[in-house]
C-alpha cells in the first residue's frame, strides 16, 4: 500500500476485540523508517473513546511496526507521567488509508519517575482474555511480547531509546500543521 505523504492528517482507530469502538486519535503521518511508520500528535489534539474525550498536554509520537502487534507512543515528557506507553495489539495496520488495531489490554510502561518499566494493566487482561474469549494461542503469544518488550524498554533497545523517538518529535515540531 502506498503510505500517505508526510503531513498528512489521519484518524488511528482502535477497536476491541469484539469489534466494538475504542480509542480515536488525531494525528499526523510523519513517515517511515527501519521500525515502521510514525504518526505524530501536536500538543491540543484529540483522542477518544466511548465515555472519555482526552487533549493531548504536550506532543507525542507513536510507532505502528510491521509485525502488527504493538503500537509503540514517546511522549516529550513532561507533561506526560510516562516517556514510553506500548499498546500490545493485534492486527495493527493499515486499512482504507489509515491506521487500526485491536487494543489488548496489557500495556508496557515507562515511567518518567522512580516507577520504572512495568507491564501495566494484567487485571484488564485478565478480565478480557475471559470475557472476550481471547484464543489461547494469542494469549500466549502477546503474554511473551509483553514481557519481551520490557525487557527491550527497560535496555532502551531502539527504538525504544530516547534517540528514536527524539528524532520522530523533532519531525512532528518541524511541521507547520495550522
Amino acid at each position: 500500500m502506498d503510505r500517505p505523504a508526510p503531513g498528512t492528517r489521519l484518524i488511528f482507530r482502535w477497536r476491541k476485540w469484539d469489534g466494538g469502538p475504542h480509542w480515536v486519535h488525531d494525528c499526523v503521518y510523519l513517515g517511515s523508517d527501519q521500525w515502521g511508520d510514525w504518526f505524530g500528535q501536536p500538543t491540543g489534539w484529540r483522542s477518544s473513546r466511548p465515555g472519555r474525550d482526552h487533549v493531548a498536554g504536550g506532543p507525542n509520537v507513536t510507532l505502528l511496526p510491521p509485525s502488527g502487534d504493538y503500537a509503540l507512543t514517546v511522549n516529550l515528557a513532561p507533561p506526560a507521567s510516562y516517556r514510553i506507553y506500548i499498546d500490545i495489539a493485534w492486527d495493527v495496520r493499515w486499512d482504507g488509508g489509515e491506521p487500526t488495531g485491536i487494543d489488548m489490554d496489557l500495556d508496557v510502561i515507562r515511567a518518567i519517575d522512580s516507577r520504572g518499566v512495568w507491564i501495566d494493566d494484567r487485571d484488564e487482561w485478565d478480565e478480557h482474555r475471559v470475557a472476550y474469549g481471547y484464543p489461547l494461542d494469542v494469549v500466549a503469544e502477546l503474554e511473551a511480547l509483553a514481557v519481551d518488550l520490557e525487557r527491550r524498554v527497560q535496555g532502551r533497545e531502539a527504538p525504544f531509546d530516547d534517540a528514536t523517538g527524539d528524532a520522530w518529535l523533532a519531525r512532528l515540531a518541524s511541521m507547520d500543521l495550522s
